[in-house]
């Protein structure tokens, strides 16, 4: 989708495009998307650098006595939406956000995963190549307008309309992508009712994180048009799978796969086993941003196909780490934990270090576990050396907190402004009193 466009060729298809309105796209902290709208009269200005924001109103950027941040737009990001109002046609450049001395600010998530990636390439590899599968559900509007917790359909995995009452929508979603540039590789209906994926093709890590972005924006918009709302919340329904945004990842030299060996018995390198044992080693450390809402540790529990031991396995789902079949250029580890509430740029920058981290301590890797993890009891489970995961955002926190190599991707504004919002969500919730305790207790004390 991303194509390499100079200063001129972004005037000119401005102009040819009758672009009215321009979005400075950026992501905060959490993961939530930003923008700065201008007039295009403001283009020339925009590709200059001078366009200047208050950082103090984004979550975890900047105190209000530090807050003048300029942004810079990537011009290979050029899109015009193919939505637009009676003003005009908007397109949108994703930007990185700068200090007003010109240096990158060190908590702009999309600037950490850069950062990561030039380590990777110090070390000789030239490429990671990500492809994701952020799942989401379809809820149905009330007569005004507010989303309702009711499903609009009672589907199964890969069920066709009647059935899917959802296909129509996600057919219009999966059309307006491929008008963006996504290459669309399959789109069904999920496990749960009115739960929905659409997968697009791998690409390099920045350009996979931004897709992200642009999809859960593209998915919200259009659900919008068809009376629907869409979240990407993990958890949003009891007793039914959650939502998890699979990761496939894989690292390359040129043109070859470092991940393969066609002389290993499972194919896999000593890069990819060293890397697939960083991911586990530090599993517990990336949780927090893999998983970074109260929300996200109800669907990590046992039963629901989501991963909640750290294992690995070449054949069964249950494990953190699966290692699909294909082999060759398309050999890859699929992390099987992160949900779509994550920031994308953050959550690939971590687990881009686990990896690394692996090969550079030449982590030993321990052998599959290929029986079903959810039928094994916890001595079981002790003896095979398999661990959990955090049962809660507090432990995954701590997890996050004892982890130096992951704090160190994060980097320390970013891991302070971190933990220190996320702690504050905790002990909103822990002090909260939920409905479930009043239909538990309140007649029964």
């Amino acid at each position: 989708m991303h194509r390499s466009y100079t200063r001129d060729d972004v005037i000119a298809l401005a102009k040819e495009q009758d672009v009215r309105y321009l979005r400075l796209q950026f992501t905060d902290l959490l993961g939530v998307i930003k923008n700065v709208e201008v007039p295009i009269s403001q283009l020339h200005k925009a590709l200059d650098n001078k366009i200047m924001f208050d950082g103090s109103s984004i979550e975890g950027f900047v105190r209000i006595e530090e807050s003048d941040m300029y942004l810079y737009p990537d011009l290979s990001t050029w899109l015009v939406f193919p939505w637009h109002g009676s003003e005009g046609r908007v397109a949108r450049l994703i930007c990185d956000i700068y200090m007003p001395d010109g240096t990158p600010f060190p908590g702009d998530p999309r600037g950490i995963l850069k950062r990561n990636l030039e380590l990777m390439k110090a070390m000789g590899f030239t490429a990671m190549n990500v492809g994701s599968e952020p799942e989401f559900f379809l809820f149905k509007l009330d007569e005004h307008g507010n989303p309702t917790t009711e499903v609009n359909d009672q589907g199964g995995y890969f069920d066709l309309a009647p059935v899917d009452l959802g296909e129509n929508c996600r057919r219009e979603i999966v059309l307006v992508l491929e008008s963006m540039g996504f290459e669309i590789e399959a789109s069904h209906h999920e496990v749960a009712p009115g739960q929905h994926e659409i997968d697009f093709k791998y690409t390099d890590a920045l350009t996979a994180a931004d897709h992200i972005m642009t999809f859960k924006l593209v998915v919200k918009t259009i659900a919008r048009q068809f009376g629907l709302h869409a979240t990407f919340m993990p958890k949003p329904l009891y007793g039914i799978n959650g939502s998890g945004m699979h990761c496939h990842q894989s690292l390359y030299i040129g043109g070859d796969n470092a991940f393969y060996d066609e002389r290993d018995e499972l194919g896999l390198s000593e890069i990819a086993r060293h890397y697939l044992a960083g991911l586990l080693t530090h599993a517990k450390g990336f949780t927090a941003i893999a998983n970074p809402i109260i929300n996200s540790y109800k669907r990590l529990v046992p039963g629901y196909e989501a991963p909640c031991y750290i294992a690995w396995s070449g054949k069964n789902r249950s494990p953190l780490v699966r290692v699909p079949a294909s082999r060759g250029l398309a050999t890859r580890l699929e992390v099987r934990s992160p949900d779509p509430s994550t920031n994308p740029y953050l959550v690939i920058a971590l687990m881009l270090r686990a990896g690394l981290d692996g090969i550079e301590q030449k982590m030993g890797l321990g052998s599959p576990v290929n029986r079903n993890i959810y039928v094994m009891n916890e001595v079981e489970r002790v003896r095979a050396g398999i661990h959990s995961l955090a049962a809660n955002l507090r432990e995954a926190l701590d997890d996050l907190a004892n982890d130096d190599v992951m704090r160190e991707a994060l980097g320390e504004h970013a891991y302070t402004h971190f933990y220190e919002a996320k702690m504050i969500e905790w002990d909103m919730f822990r002090t909260a009193v939920h409905p479930w305790e009043r239909e538990q207790y309140l007649t029964l004390y």
